[in-house]
């Protein structure tokens, strides 16, 4: 268990460094470090869950592991992660003081609120037990898992909907090499007025200090006099300003244009080829599974339905009672839910981490990547925890019972039909505004 979080802790350092900052230069230890404690923690919990199927180590010993590691996290993520982002946060502010004890008071309180949104955010729900302490590892893990539950749904919602979309060529923008080369002259154009216009208001503002240098030296009326008639004749530098930022944000707009209109233009000739063709197949085999995941979340809403059976055990019960395939059961079983955990866990681990490199760079800049990156490390630790929640119906029932010990008495079924719910809002949202972003292409030519 010690090499493996050695293992993991330097995975997440690497990631920090290699991917997530590699365009910025680290300032801050602490946020490496605070960063790579919560991808390990999180980590570890799936290594445990793979350890229950396989049976490695100790019953007992599992059952101290995953305390240990529960209790570690949820102080990672109501303790020290809240006070980080706080205190960067604060120290963002231009109006706070620059005293350290200035800072670290109104960190405190911050994370004061933090501490009451966050036992408030579990009251409308159903999750806890009255036997449950204030202090209770129930109280934490509920309300972390009705904020990671839900930020699992979302995500998944939008990929399953962004997928077929984003694989299918059916869903290609026809781009010709005129387009490209309009946008990009235009662009060119663009970059030429504002250089232009930099160049008129460099000039001006190095002839007001001269005309101003002038003025001083000569003094007097007629001094004053030649000061009011320079000062009505040269270039109003406020106004060029203010033109230069609105064609710099234009200038913006085009290129992230030009860049879409190259990604599909390439997209169009990736389809091309083998690997085009094949993903365009995994596209359609997506839509199917969409459509079905969809219609699936909304019965089970209707009827209040939640699986008490893991899908390993029910397919194993199909094979065995329906097909006449006789095996071993129990061996066959653990075989399979072994594989079947594991792919889930290195999906969502990968899924998880691309997710937040494209989001970091998406919002991130020099003077906020600090606090993007510990939200980011909040989101991941919730997101984990949330899925060893959810996980534990895809495995069967002789291999949860440790977990179900170590978790407390949950409401696991309101998990499950509140992540079906908020899939269902999200899935059918994704399409409406894919719908309406697609339909506001410039030309929408099918391949």
């Amino acid at each position: 268990m010690l090499f493996s979080q050695v293992l993991f802790f330097a995975g997440g350092w690497v990631f920090f460094l290699k991917q997530l900052f590699k365009d910025y230069e680290v300032h801050r230890s602490e946020i490496l470090l605070v960063f790579s404690i919560t991808f390990s923690l999180s980590c570890t919990m799936f290594e445990l869950i793979i350890f229950e199927i396989l049976g490695i180590l100790d019953a007992s010993s599992r059952y101290f592991h995953w305390k240990l590691g529960l209790y570690a996290i949820l102080f990672v993520l109501i303790a020290i992660l809240p006070m980080h982002i706080a205190y960067y946060i604060v120290c963002t502010i231009r109006l706070v003081p620059q005293k350290k004890h200035a800072r670290m008071t109104l960190t405190g309180v911050a994370w004061c609120i933090f501490l009451y949104f966050f036992w408030k955010i579990g009251d409308p729900f159903p999750i806890l037990s009255p036997k449950h302490g204030i202090f209770s590892i129930e109280q934490c893990i509920g309300r972390v898992g009705v904020i990671g539950v839900t930020l699992m749904a979302l995500l998944s919602g939008f990929g399953a909907v962004n997928c077929p979309y984003t694989y299918m060529s059916y869903f290609v923008r026809y781009i010709t090499e005129a387009d490209i080369q309009s946008i990009e002259k235009r662009l060119i154009q663009t970059m030429d007025m504002i250089v232009m216009k930099k160049k008129r208001v460099a000039l001006a503002v190095r002839e007001n200090l001269r005309q101003a240098a002038l003025n001083k030296n000569q003094g007097g009326f007629f001094g004053m006099f030649r000061n009011v008639a320079t000062t009505g004749t040269s270039e109003n530098v406020s106004q060029l300003k203010g033109e230069t930022h609105a064609l710099e944000e234009l200038s913006r707009q085009l290129f992230l244009e030009a860049v879409d209109l190259h990604n599909t233009r390439e997209r169009i000739e990736e389809s091309k080829t083998l690997k085009g063709k094949y993903f365009n197949f995994l596209g359609y085999f997506f839509s199917i599974y969409c459509v079905w995941k969809i219609f699936m979340s909304a019965i089970n809403i209707i009827f209040d339905r939640v699986g008490k059976v893991d899908p390993v055990t029910r397919g194993t019960e199909i094979a065995v009672n329906y097909l006449g395939i006789q095996f071993d059961v129990k061996f066959w079983s653990q075989q399979i839910s072994f594989w079947l955990v594991g792919i889930i866990i290195v999906t969502s681990i990968r899924g998880l981490l691309i997710t937040l490199t494209r989001f970091f760079y998406a919002i991130a800049s020099s003077k906020s990547s600090n606090i993007i990156v510990l939200c980011l490390a909040q989101i991941m630790g919730m997101y984990f925890v949330s899925s060893v929640l959810l996980m534990r119906m895809n495995m069967p029932v002789e291999y949860r019972s440790i977990i179900t010990q170590v978790l407390g008495e949950l409401q696991f079924n309101f998990y499950h039909r509140w992540f079906e719910f908020i899939f269902l809002v999200s899935a059918l949202s994704s399409i409406g505004f894919l719908y309406i972003a697609h339909q506001q292409a410039p030309e929408k030519n099918i391949l």
